[in-house]
């Protein structure tokens, strides 16, 4: 059963002042299962209320006691993993066995900021001067407005909820309307834990309308964004019009460069996992393939192959490898961009059609020949769909990964050293992964360059994200 989906303001749930609601809707099926409440004008302000009360005895609160709420949540959320992973999948259309790589990756990186935010480390700097004293402290920024995806309803609204609680600040997070109950049950958790009213409030509705009324809210005092770049660019605009500190997590087209003399065999294994993952529906998904020479008709092969074995079936099926697409929209883009890539010369290789009239499933696609004008090389694709190039040298494929605005993410696999070094030196990426999968691991920086956004979660970075940086001169008397 889908659970009823309320907002959390202040402490309490509701279904706000208004009567508005949006339908949430099953991707395998493309049936109804729930609606959503929108928050109204009246309820945002209620919120931006509690969040500025709270705020100033939350921070007050010493970092080790906010830890042990952080730690609870997460223990509640490890109890709760199956009642919430069978939403998120019913939602979202993701398997079970990804969900629950989502909620297991939430828990760590709730344990992670419980214990990094005690050591949000100031510093004293020697003065020029007998007697004086030079102090650098580090204090939470205040009420925070965060703002969620839909593609992981629980990991991505956690890493702003749980760095901006361990630093001290307050947040209400704008939570993803497609897929909105398994967010609220992880909200409900830190509820359960003991998280005082007003510290974290969940509000859903009419995006355009939250961020309007929150982002210049007097009250709010940073900004957290995770989505495309046009709408990221609007928010950065609108926040910076009004002076507010804003970390920008937008979308990626990342180049995936397998050499000659990589290891295939662990290659594909990699890039077809990473690719075909939550049906490509990822930010830093690999999507533009470069394959050198040597080994290109090898690797498309095996690539081919793997494409055409993976299960794509209901989410809730244990044996599903690939779900659906999560909306009718997106479903509509993936066939827009293969018809647009085949018009221009493209070949399929596998893949590329609707599968059945029911839901919203589309075949795992390998595309080649796809030109450098084509939508699905210039746009993120955010589907399951790889095209695939070759390449002669690397300056030919660094030249190619730099093209776009995009920087969110990059992967490269070679056995030399010296064009790893390269790669890492040289492509225009918030984050380089060679030779394995190497991201978003709770201690370590996730977040793009250029177009991608700036600004990073997860890691040290995330948590100075919501703190300010005070300096004090001080005379002994």
């Amino acid at each position: 059963m889908y659970p009823e989906v309320s907002l959390f303001i202040d402490g309490s749930w509701t279904k706000g002042s208004g009567s508005r609601s949006r339908e949430v809707i099953d991707p395998s099926t493309g049936d109804v299962i729930g609606k959503v409440p929108c928050a109204e004008t009246a309820d945002l302000e209620r919120a931006a209320s509690a969040a500025d009360r709270a705020f100033r005895s939350w921070s007050a609160v010493s970092a080790y006691e906010r830890g042990k709420i952080l730690r609870k949540a997460a223990d509640l959320l490890r109890a709760r993993m199956d009642d919430i992973i069978r939403v998120l999948s019913m939602e979202e259309g993701k398997p079970l066995a990804e969900a629950r790589l989502e909620l297991g990756a939430t828990v760590d990186l709730i344990d992670w900021f419980a214990e990094e935010g005690r050591r949000a480390y100031g510093r004293v700097i020697p003065a020029r001067a007998a007697g004086v004293y030079q102090l650098v402290l580090k204090e939470p920024i205040g009420p925070v407005a965060a703002f969620s995806p839909w593609n992981f309803p629980v990991n991505q609204a956690v890493r702003k909820i749980a760095a901006a609680l361990a630093a001290g600040c307050s947040i209400i997070v704008k939570g993803p309307e497609e897929t909105p109950a398994s967010c609220a049950m992880m909200v409900e958790a830190f509820a359960d834990a003991g998280t005082p009213a007003g510290v974290l409030n969940l509000v859903y509705g009419i995006p355009a309308e939250i961020s309007g009324y929150l982002i210049p809210h007097p009250l709010i005092r940073k900004v957290s964004f995770t989505g495309s770049v046009a709408v990221g660019r609007q928010l950065a605009a609108l926040a910076g019009q009004h002076m507010k500190r804003n970390t920008m997590e937008l979308g990626g087209h990342a180049p995936a460069i397998v050499f000659d003399d990589a290891d295939l065999d662990s290659t594909v294994k990699f890039l077809g996992g990473a690719k075909f993952r939550n049906a490509g529906q990822i930010c830093a998904s690999p999507t533009r393939f470069m394959v050198q020479d040597k080994v290109y008709d090898r690797f498309l092969e095996q690539f081919v192959d793997l494409a055409r074995k993976v299960k794509v079936g209901r989410g809730l099926d244990p044996e599903t490898v690939m779900g659906p697409v999560a909306t009718a929209k997106r479903l509509e883009e993936v066939e827009a961009l293969v018809a647009d890539a085949v018009s221009k010369g493209a070949e399929v290789r596998t893949g590329g059609h609707r599968i059945g009239n029911k839901g919203y499933f589309f075949e795992p696609t390998v595309l080649t020949g796809v030109p450098t004008s084509a939508r699905i090389m210039n746009e993120e694709p955010f589907g399951p769909i790889a095209p695939i190039a070759r390449f002669d040298d690397i300056e030919e494929a660094i030249a190619e990964a730099n093209r776009l605005p995009y920087g969110l993410a990059a992967y490269a696999y070679t056995s030399s050293t010296k064009t790893a070094a390269a790669i890492a030196a040289r492509v225009e990426s918030g984050m380089v992964s060679i030779n394995h999968q190497g991201l978003a691991m709770p201690e370590t920086p996730f977040g793009g360059v250029k177009d991608s956004g700036y600004g990073s979660e997860q890691g040290i970075e995330g948590l100075d994200a919501y703190l300010t940086t005070k300096f004090v001169s001080q005379l002994g008397v």
